[in-house]
């Protein structure tokens, strides 16, 4: 089974990075990397053009213009650009434990996408992680909340990650991985969002009435995020209007989202 990584990213290269010196150290490397980039400027480009030099698999730099928070699109830009068949998504402030892509790819099992969760660093711990002065870990002192969700343990991950759940609840698209044709079938995420909100939600609610079911993992694919100031919400609400009407209409298609490409 091979694997293509996608990492969102938008002008913060210092945090991407850190996340790409963590791909670096992967036990199993993923067979491919793009960056989704929502229109970041040179700075980002200058550092992915650096690290593709470093790179044993490819490193492809998925990009668009900048008119806004449109990150459904710059996902979707990206999962087009894919050439394997299963894909796991993370954001560009994702650091990763570096077992995560071998235990995403044990996890993996047809007719299901995997959730993860993210542990979340403190603003001095994500600083001393940025300048490479600090390793987080399980014991790092700096983790502000989630501190359990370090511990990686294999049977236990085996024994309490529950499958074919229908809930959307905890659903976070920056550790998330899916099968690309399931994705095609619901025609990817939703580009009526723009702006924050909860399309996350939204793209596994069509998922799962499309049949695709949830697998949420516990104790494995271990993550931590860096500490930054929340997007705005401005659009919240009219973007929590359409996952609502996502859910009341039982949709498996969205009108507008990877078929665009």
């Amino acid at each position: 089974m091979k694997i293509s990584l996608i990492i969102t990213t938008y002008n913060w290269p210092e945090a991407l990075k850190a996340v790409l010196d963590s791909v670096l150290q992967q036990t199993r490397m993923p067979d491919e990397v793009i960056i989704a980039d929502d229109g970041s400027t040179a700075a980002t480009e200058q550092l992915v053009t650096h690290y593709q030099s470093l790179f044993p698999v490819p490193l492809l730099h998925s990009w668009q213009q900048d008119k806004g928070f449109r990150l459904a699109r710059s996902r979707n830009k990206a999962i087009e650009m894919a050439s394997n068949d299963y894909i796991v998504m993370i954001d560009g402030d994702m650091v990763l434990e570096k077992r995560f892509i071998h235990d995403h790819k044990y996890h993996a099992e047809p007719g299901h996408f995997i959730t993860g969760k993210r542990v979340k660093m403190n603003a001095k711990l994500s600083q001393l992680v940025q300048q490479k002065k600090s390793q987080p870990h399980l014991l790092s002192t700096g983790i502000s909340r989630g501190r359990e969700l370090a511990i990686r343990c294999q049977p236990l991950a085996k024994l309490l990650s529950k499958k074919t759940t229908h809930s959307t609840e905890g659903i976070h698209g920056c550790n998330l991985a899916f099968w690309r044709q399931d994705v095609l079938n619901i025609n990817g995420f939703n580009e009526e969002f723009e702006g924050w909100g909860p399309e996350d939600k939204e793209f596994a609610q069509r998922m799962i009435n499309a049949g695709t079911l949830r697998k949420l993992t516990k104790f494995t694919t271990v993550a931590y995020h860096l500490d930054h100031q929340e997007s705005c919400r401005k659009l919240l609400q009219k973007n929590d209007d359409i996952f609502q009407r996502s859910i009341r209409q039982k949709a498996t298609w969205c009108r507008v989202g990877i078929n665009e490409f």
